[in-house]
């Protein structure tokens, strides 16, 4: 079992480099899940527990493990070392500091941040469980690249069906396949996978609850990141989902955090500090569209 798992950590993708070779980002996930995942007891790696500002005061369980590689992240290198950072936390431990974090300074939502949330499984299930009968913690956001949501829709059903606590806020990070594989590191083939995560989402809560239960993000606000053609390729496959994706539609632009500076770097990738323009939000122009359309 070590020695297998020694050559697999001998493999792992660590930076996209020039000569990078895409992975596949779903059997990168099953990798990762080896090393950062304790299945015995559920446990999974995490390196802290704090309170940030974000989401107006949020607990956060900073945990270990990423399936996709994305040029533009924060994240310390914990995303490229899984084997280097962390120490194993169960489900029950994990939620004991999470929320012992929020009532420390005083807020009510929670999440795990750092790594891929939906990567061990059992672990997230089992943390759900005590966060939606704790009586301080209102709201579990839950981020996610959409990667095992999206060929798993039982896992979605799972989530929204027995947790009335979790919001989801799904992260897209490209527009096309080609830019896909470029900034992720993942293959072509994977650039479709989270755009079914959101249909699987709509399929289990409906439309409906957009707003409401989720939201989609994307990183297309930034041209430097971004093309003109590529936005408007992402845009019309949001479009081609549910139109009303685009009126919550959450625009990122690329933060120069010393990490997300050097996975830049690797990659071959020089962007223009500070930003100098931005694209308009594209939740602006709909918002603008149907109020001129309500009024004829």
């Amino acid at each position: 079992m070590w020695i297998e798992l020694a050559k697999q950590i001998f493999k792992y993708p660590r930076f996209i480099t020039k000569e990078w070779e895409p992975f596949d980002a779903v059997e990168l996930a099953r990798l990762t899940e080896n090393i950062v995942c304790r299945r015995e007891d559920s446990a999974r790696k995490y390196t802290a527990f704090y309170a940030t500002g974000v989401y107006g005061g949020i607990a956060t369980g900073y945990a270990v493990g990423c399936c996709l590689r994305c040029v533009f992240c924060w994240i310390e290198l914990s995303r490229e070392f899984p084997e280097r950072y962390g120490e194993f936390f169960t489900p029950e431990e994990a939620y004991e500091h999470i929320v012992a974090t929020a009532k420390k300074y005083g807020v009510r939502k929670a999440r795990i941040s750092g790594c891929e949330p939906t990567l061990c499984r059992e672990h997230l299930i089992g943390l759900l469980e005590h966060i939606e009968d704790d009586r301080h913690i209102e709201i579990f956001i839950l981020e996610t690249n959409g990667i095992l949501f999206g060929i798993d829709r039982d896992y979605v059903r799972d989530i929204f069906d027995r947790f009335d606590k979790v919001y989801v806020r799904l992260s897209l990070k490209a527009g096309t396949p080609e830019d896909f594989q470029r900034k992720t590191g993942a293959r072509k083939g994977n650039f479709e996978i989270p755009f079914q995560a959101i249909r699987n989402i709509i399929d289990v809560v409906g439309i409906e609850t957009l707003g409401k239960r989720w939201h989609v993000a994307a990183m297309s606000l930034d041209p430097r990141i971004m093309s003109p053609e590529e936005r408007m390729s992402l845009l019309r496959k949001l479009i081609d989902i549910d139109m009303r994706i685009l009126v919550l539609l959450e625009e990122e632009i690329v933060d120069p955090y010393k990490t997300t500076l050097l996975r830049l770097k690797a990659a071959g990738l020089d962007l223009e500090w500070p930003i100098k323009k931005i694209y308009r939000p594209a939740k602006e122009i709909i918002r603008e569209l149907l109020k001129e359309s309500s009024s004829q």
